[in-house]
């Protein structure tokens, strides 16, 4: 089969297009051929070697497709069914295995393509507006990048549980998007200091939560917009890691809390999973819940997916068709 591999950390010239022997999969595993992968910014953090994994290795946790063989002990799942999952052993290749217990089931009126584009940054997004902080009418939350593809849904998620939604966004053009998911006011930050703008527009209030995916660029205007108690949610780091931080600067700031999660500790527990996951998949399929997908690259060409993304330029998920 063919797959991208990654033999040293680097640019997105690191990311190599090769043949792999097909694997096999192991007791409670199920090989999936996939159909569509789904490019996050957690797979260019770990090409550059933020986040470490052993070398060579094949990028991606998320897709879907068309299950192709199952092994010892695996029930529940057969060959021929169509399946999501973000937790394959490297999803940039035409074939990935999948603990079987990683994996949903794809409701029948939904694309496959689409499955793939809403397992990873659809879940974050329900995980982080309806468990992190959950949101309840009368919320003020701050999104940071309202139009990248967790911030759309994300945007969506927080104006259906009744919250007053901000946004940030670098471009005109992006701000209408994050305004049709659901933000009511969007501050474009290559032009206004988005901390002060925040504090005006909530009359000097700030905001209860802050999601934040952005990481180096935005921290110190993050916590500048919370109110007192409120809660910075750092679940990405688009900008770069964030520096070591004085705790004493949280109680300055007004007790704030802070808090870095991620999409696994919140789908650990395969009835979470599922509940996430069909509160995702179900809504795109009913047209509740609206997916952009900005655009799909052969997986040849994941070299410049990576760089589409990493340009910051593109709005909504980015995939690679095998």
């Amino acid at each position: 089969m063919k797959a991208i591999r990654i033999h040293s950390f680097g640019e997105a010239e690191a990311l190599s297009y090769e043949e792999l022997p097909t694997p096999d999969p192991g007791p409670g595993q199920v090989l999936v051929r996939l159909e569509a992968a789904g490019v996050n910014f957690i797979e260019i953090y770990q090409r550059r070697g933020w986040y470490q994994r052993p070398l060579p290795f094949t990028p991606g946790s998320e897709g879907a497709g068309v299950v192709e063989a199952v092994g010892e002990g695996v029930t529940g799942v057969r060959v021929g069914d169509r399946v999501a999952s973000q937790g394959f052993a490297g999803s940039y290749a035409e074939m990935a295995v999948a603990p079987a217990d990683k994996l949903v089931p794809v409701p029948e009126a939904l694309d496959t393509k689409d499955a793939a584009a809403a397992m990873l940054q659809g879940m974050t997004a329900h995980y982080l507006a309806t468990s992190t902080f959950p949101l309840h009418p009368g919320h003020r939350c701050l999104i940071h990048a309202a139009a990248g593809g967790v911030g759309l849904l994300l945007c969506q998620f927080a104006r259906r549980r009744g919250a007053i939604v901000y946004g940030t966004t670098s471009t005109p053009e992006k701000a209408e998007r994050a305004r049709e998911a659901g933000a009511h006011e969007v501050i474009l930050y290559t032009e206004t200091d988005f901390a002060p703008e925040v504090r005006r527009l909530t009359e000097g209030k700030g905001v209860s939560v802050v999601y934040d995916s952005v990481g180096k660029t935005t921290f110190q205007g993050s916590l500048d917009a919370l109110q007192p108690r409120g809660m910075l949610v750092l679940f990405g780091q688009a900008s770069g890691p964030v520096p070591p931080v004085d705790l004493q600067i949280l109680n300055q700031k007004g007790s704030l809390f802070v808090t870095r999660p991620s999409l696994n500790h919140y789908v650990a527990d395969r009835k979470e999973l599922t509940d996430r996951a069909a509160a995702v998949l179900e809504g795109v399929a009913g047209g509740t819940l609206k997916l952009a997908i900005e655009g799909s690259w052969p997986l040849e060409r994941a070299g410049d997916a990576h760089r589409a993304l990493e340009s910051r330029q593109t709005s909504g998920k980015l995939l690679l068709v095998p």
